[in-house]
């Protein structure tokens, strides 16, 4: 049985997108040229792979075995394309995390790494979705799990994290603080704490009872938020660039110190060839910048860390 390739694009799109309008238009054909193609790839099969009616449309059961190896084929078609024309697609990049900044950390490689085509994911969850719908290639942030079987990753960079406070907080003008001197004061987090792995897994470590969330409005009005209550602390990546507040202190933590740890994530089976690039140019990165140290005695991580060197240090590119 042959399967053309524009039946199978048809199909999968409109199977993710579920609306043959928003899947017509991501194709650039008309709604009647969507619905004959998949009509023609199910007389083909000889079943329905999608059921429409009442101005919705779903997946069959059998449109749900067929869409994963559909996906592949498309993907196999337009690599076999790009490998005779040289017209590969740039590698599509998500990112998650956006409070901490991660573009920061994609900017430093992307000169090294080849053409990037930046996404603009929200949280974790939905850059997965995206990932093994093959909207995009690869995504990066901190990973945790539990984590799609589908997918890989690879951890990039170990950056510490510092206390951020109120001016007029009684902490604020220490030079250093441990974790646990911050017992006394409020967690103030941009959301539902449970849906925060890295903050909930430092208040439960080091037992901070009083923990409270705002509204992510963007990180100005967070610190904003934290500024305007001495009671107040929140934890970001010491690199993150921050805007001036005023009344803001920043100071780090020791003893241990934590570190946000952030990775690069990908379908397993199916690497956009730009991936082994950006990966390579990471690990260089990491090399010449120490991001991957971690010392047991001195850092603190939520998950337990990936094999060390003889130097007590984190192996670089463990995943």
């Amino acid at each position: 049985m042959d399967l053309d390739v524009a039946q199978l694009r048809a199909f999968v799109r409109a199977a993710e997108e579920l609306h043959f309008g928003r899947a017509a238009a991501a194709l650039s054909l008309s709604q009647q040229a969507l619905s004959k193609r998949i009509a023609r790839l199910e007389s083909l099969l000889g079943t329905r792979l999608l059921r429409r009616g009442g101005g919705t449309v779903g997946l069959t059961e059998a449109g749900r075995r067929f869409l994963q190896p559909a996906r592949q084929a498309v993907a196999a078609a337009d690599a076999a394309v790009a490998a005779v024309t040289g017209t590969g697609r740039p590698l599509r990049v998500d990112v998650w995390g956006h409070l901490y900044a991660p573009m920061r950390t994609l900017a430093e490689v992307a000169h090294e790494a080849g053409e990037l085509t930046l996404g603009h994911g929200r949280d974790l969850p939905s850059v997965t979705q995206a990932l093994l719908r093959g909207d995009i290639d690869a995504a990066f942030g901190r990973v945790h799990p539990p984590l799609h079987p589908g997918l890989a990753h690879r951890l990039v960079r170990l950056e510490p994290v510092d206390a951020v406070l109120s001016a007029g907080h009684p902490l604020a003008a220490r030079p250093a603080l441990r974790p646990h001197e911050l017992r006394g004061s409020v967690l103030w987090a941009p959301g539902a704490l449970d849906r925060l792995d890295f903050l909930h897994q430092f208040a439960e470590r080091f037992r901070i009872p009083d923990r409270a969330a705002g509204v992510n409005l963007g990180l100005s009005h967070f610190l904003r938020e934290v500024a305007d209550d001495p009671r107040r602390f929140t934890l970001l990546p010491a690199d993150v660039p921050l805007p001036e507040i005023a009344g803001l202190r920043t100071v780090p933590l020791v003893e241990p110190t934590p570190l946000y740890a952030w990775s690069l994530l990908w379908r397993t089976g199916d690497r956009h060839p730009g991936l082994d690039r950006l990966t390579a140019a990471c690990a260089a990165r990491a090399g010449r910048s120490r991001w991957l140290e971690y010392t047991p005695t001195r850092d603190w991580l939520p998950e337990p860390p990936a094999p060390a060197g003889p130097d007590g240090h984190r192996v670089a590119g463990a995943e």
